[in-house]
């Protein structure tokens, strides 16, 4: 609902400061922005029933408020919000009481409001043939570019390069979107997530093809879309900016459609569904459960162990996390990865 407006000039500086809040804290870039959109939907409401001022709030407020949420419907798709957007709304209220106590505006008592149990279906997986014909739908030219043939060269570079990142190095859409040139470490083939979940960071070992696909962009293609800016991120807009995770999400739903293959394009994906691509297919070719879950970052085995159930493969043996990229190779095949 980003764009629900706010009539009270109180309530939209409070949207601001709650913002600037979450970012003073250390909170990451998805979530300062995400948080006030979904408290701008509670302050909406209040200025519904007449309360224009954040002190006449009371809890009982934010029930009402929680339970007309729950009976709304997607805007995007229909039907009702799924429990996991609801729980994000939850996480948003919780956080935004957390800021009105701290800032001294306002005490609410406990929320006592429940998460709702979510969906815990597998994610969906791409097979390794799916992942070829993303990779040569890049190659592809569309009636949808009116661009010379040097753009369009760029955009399909910097699509290889999208694959590249989250297939090829299993990065969360947030830690993509974050990367920099200068995170790339093209002589010992590593990528330095530095903004990684919880903040933590860590280096996860680049293929020799996925090397190709980011040289070929950054030095041959990259300085196109540059024009004269000095920006550092990796992904670069055509207005010279960092790519955002939703432009990044609509090139991947482009090369689908390239594709031409139906049974792809009646499946459902997103850039978190390359991360768990890879990982499926890393688990196929032998890599122990223990060096996927470093790979991709994950703090415990148990965010991992889908992956044994997605693939049907019993866990291996741990051993050393730098062969990772012979593990790759004796499944993947380098020249179309």
């Amino acid at each position: 609902m980003k764009k629900l407006p706010l009539k009270n000039a109180s309530f939209r500086y409070l949207e601001q400061s709650f913002k600037e809040w979450l970012d003073v804290q250390g909170y990451a870039d998805v979530t300062v922005y995400n948080m006030p959109t979904q408290i701008r939907e509670l302050l909406h409401y209040l200025e519904s029933i007449n309360i224009n001022h954040i002190k006449d709030m009371d809890v009982k407020h934010v029930h009402v408020y929680y339970a007309r949420l729950k009976e709304r419907s997607n805007t995007r798709r229909g039907g009702a919000l799924s429990n996991g957007h609801l729980n994000k709304h939850l996480d948003a209220l919780r956080k935004f009481a957390d800021y009105l106590r701290q800032v001294g505006r306002l005490t609410l008592p406990e929320l006592s409001l429940h998460n709702e149990e979510e969906d815990t279906a597998p994610p969906s997986v791409l097979s390794e043939e799916e992942i070829q014909w993303l990779f040569k739908a890049t190659h592809q030219t569309s009636s949808r570019y009116h661009y010379d043939s040097r753009r369009v060269e760029s955009l399909q570079s910097r699509d290889r390069a999208m694959l590249a990142i989250f297939y090829g190095c299993g990065l969360r859409r947030n830690e993509g979107v974050n990367v920099d040139v200068g995170d790339i470490d093209f002589d010992r083939q590593l990528l330095h997530v530095r903004k990684g979940k919880n903040y933590k960071e860590r280096f996860v070992p680049v293929s020799k093809t996925s090397l190709r696909h980011l040289q070929e962009y950054i030095f041959d293609h990259r300085p196109e879309l540059l024009g004269g800016s000095k920006a550092e991120a990796l992904f670069i807009s055509l207005q010279q900016r960092r790519l955002n995770g939703q432009t990044l999400l609509l090139r991947l739903k482009y090369l689908q459609h390239q594709t031409g293959e139906t049974s792809l394009n009646e499946k459902e994906i997103g850039l978190h569904t390359l991360r768990h691509s890879i990982a499926t297919h890393l688990l196929q070719a032998g890599m122990p459960l223990e060096s996927i879950a470093r790979f991709l970052g994950h703090s415990s085995l148990e965010s991992t162990q889908i992956y044994t159930h997605l693939s049907g493969v019993e866990q291996q043996k741990e051993q050393p996390f730098t062969n990772l990229r012979k593990h790759a190779r004796t499944r993947l095949h380098e020249d179309e990865l």
